[in-house]
């Protein structure tokens, strides 16, 4: 069964091998595929595969959890030190950084809370009406124990209900063993003022750290049976959280960051709560860059996950090059404010320029697509942000020559035309720190490209793929530079048209030759003979990411026809929230996690073999 929405086709199956009648799980997993179908909207592009649990489909770890609570410590202490601050200016009758450093706070507080309120909105909306679709989808799987006629009466009264499921929650709609029937309306009411004072007090992403733990939490009490039940719920809040928290940082802490540095470069003086503002500011930018990685490679089965080895490197990584950006333009700003401020803006036009450029693939509509563009280019005034699939290495190389040529010429700037007050080894001392900051930053970088990176070492991983014990024997160095010239990269491989392996007969001079024997000849010298074509397989096959796409291969699969989004890019069904939903009214009715399939993925296996000459 198929529905459209917006142009594209949506289908659920259910994979799971048929069940006779009396079992429940079979009528469930049929009208459950059936009120999906009729709800699912169309997702804008993404991409393929069966779906996993978060966290690499394992189970919630005491790691995970102490990451959870680091997350939410970066959070206060971020928020709690810039309050501070700013009381202290106002105590100290510095009216002027008072109202910097608040409006630094409250204004970038408050466009997140209301970005988070309208996510909750939506996905609240209309529950009433998902825990009724999944009521009337429990009642027709128990029907199914009388006789073919209930049957057919329950899964219609589930398909009928799920017109209204289209609008359906994203919060959890009980199961059917724990259903009591529909939310009461004063605990509706509840839920609506607690979320409603929540972001009033600012404190919604506290609530989804919070809500993130439970999550966690539940799927590791209940097991490996019941623990699909909560993974696409804690799948989709992680992705919620860390969206918000880097917007937040980069509206909040970023700018709060430059204004303190400036100001104790300015006065010449560091007071103890700046320091600390500033040291805070800083960690919650290198923490939530690091941790959105992790998040989104999480998200994707076609990614390997990220080590926390490889998250701290991440951090340490744009700790640094961010403190050197950030130090550089403070010094810049304590002298020049009004070139500081045509500094920022003409770069962030240039970067906005240079992504849109790039044609990202992120977002729904072409408006909401220049809008995060928009975004990206306040991220890259500070550091290194990967927008565009494909190999890297020569934009990042690009940026990073920019943005070195940039940190000297506004360090040589202060330098020249510092104030009286400056000595000089106080000056020779900060410019030190630039530069030292930089090489570190970028040391860490390279530690994390050349040993801990998720899909191996960057240097060693096409040649160490391609060369083949026997293999540069056999084929010659013109058969390894030709299998590391096809792609290899596992976002590719989707899109790779392969034949079949065929081998060439060996022609040799047989004289003059009986028919028959000459007919096997020939077939024992192709047989010995080693192939024009050896199968390779591809990087996105091997074991460890194997691992990640073969942990459900049974049950529901919500299929659309659509193609996947590539990475970095976030999968259509954690941008569109009606997708979510779909998801998660069809969890709660399943045996099984359902699964998510995309057009590239409905050709064939995922695991394209690739062929490579060795002649």
């Amino acid at each position: 069964m198929a529905a459209k929405s917006d142009g594209a086709a949506v289908a659920v199956e259910d994979d799971n091998p048929p069940r006779s009648l009396s079992e429940p799980g079979h009528a469930a997993a049929t009208t459950a595929a059936a009120a999906t179908a009729a709800s699912t909207p169309a997702a804008a592009a993404a991409a393929a595969g069966p779906r996993r649990g978060p966290l690499g489909g394992e189970a919630y770890t005491l790691l995970d959890c102490c990451w959870v609570l680091c997350a939410l410590l970066v959070f206060f202490s971020d928020g709690a030190t810039d309050l501070w601050l700013a009381a202290d200016y106002y105590l100290r009758d510095d009216y002027w950084w008072f109202g910097l450093t608040l409006v630094f706070v409250v204004v970038p507080s408050a466009v997140v809370q209301v970005l988070s309120f309208r996510w909750f909105v939506y996905d609240y909306a209309e529950l009433s009406g998902a825990a009724a679709a999944a009521a009337a989808t429990c009642d027709a799987a128990s029907g199914t124990k009388d006789s073919e006629q209930q049957r057919d009466g329950g899964a219609a009264a589930a398909a009928a209900a799920a017109g209204n499921a289209a609008n359906a929650t994203a919060a959890p709609a009980p199961s059917c063993a724990e259903r009591g029937g529909r939310p009461r309306r004063c605990c509706t009411v509840c839920m609506w003022i607690f979320q409603s004072v929540l972001h009033v007090l600012q404190l919604g992403q506290v609530w989804r750290y919070i809500h993130a733990l439970y999550l966690g939490a539940q799927s590791r009490w209940h097991g490996d049976d019941s623990r699909h039940r909560f993974h696409w719920r804690l799948m989709f809040e992680s992705a919620d959280i860390t969206m918000l928290r880097l917007l937040e940082a980069f509206l909040k802490s970023a700018p709060q960051l430059v204004l303190q540095l400036s100001i104790m470069i300015h006065g010449n003086a560091v007071l103890p709560l700046q320091g600390l503002s500033a040291s805070a500011s800083l960690v919650s930018l290198a923490w939530m860059i690091a941790s959105y990685q992790k998040v989104l490679r999480d998200s994707r089965d076609d990614k390997l996950p990220m080590s926390y080895k490889a998250v701290i490197a991440q951090i340490l990584w744009h700790l640094f090059t961010i403190g050197a950006r950030t130090v550089a333009f403070a010094l810049f700003a304590s002298v020049f404010q009004l070139y500081f401020g045509i500094f920022i803006v003409s770069h962030w036009c240039i970067m906005t320029f240079w992504i849109i450029q790039g044609e990202t693939d992120f977002c729904m509509s072409k408006w909401e697509e220049i809008i995060y563009n928009m975004v990206v280019g306040i991220i890259y005034i500070f550091c290194w942000f990967n927008v565009k699939e494909g190999p890297s290495r020569l934009r990042m190389t690009v940026y990073y020559a920019v943005t070195l040529a940039e940190n000297v010429a506004l360090t040589a700037a202060w330098y020249t035309y510092r104030g009286p007050h400056t000595s000089d080894s106080y000056a020779l001392v900060v410019v030190c720190l630039v530069a030292c900051s930089f090489a570190l930053g970028t040391f860490f970088m390279l530690v994390y490209y050349c040993w801990l990176h998720p899909d191996g070492p960057v240097l060693g991983t096409n040649w160490a793929g391609c060369v083949d014990e026997g293999m540069v024997g056999a084929g010659g160095v013109a058969g390894v530079i030709d299998a590391c010239l096809t792609p290899s990269q596992g976002s590719q491989t989707d899109m790779v048209i392969t034949s079949p392996p065929r081998t060439l007969p060996r022609t040799k001079d047989t004289g003059d030759m009986v028919p028959g024997e000459q007919e096997r000849d020939r077939e024992r010298d192709r047989d010995s003979c080693l192939p024009v074509f050896q199968v390779r397989p591809s990087p996105s096959s091997s074991p460890a990411l194997l691992h990640r796409t073969s942990s459900s291969q049974e049950g529901p699969v919500i299929r659309i026809d659509l193609p996947r989004k590539r990475y970095p890019a976030w999968d259509a069904h954690f941008i569109d929230r009606r997708l979510r939903k779909t998801i998660l009214l069809l969890e709660t009715t399943s045996a099984v996690s359902p699964r998510i399939q995309y057009r590239s993925s409905m050709m064939g296996s995922k695991e394209v073999l690739e062929y490579e000459t060795t002649v």
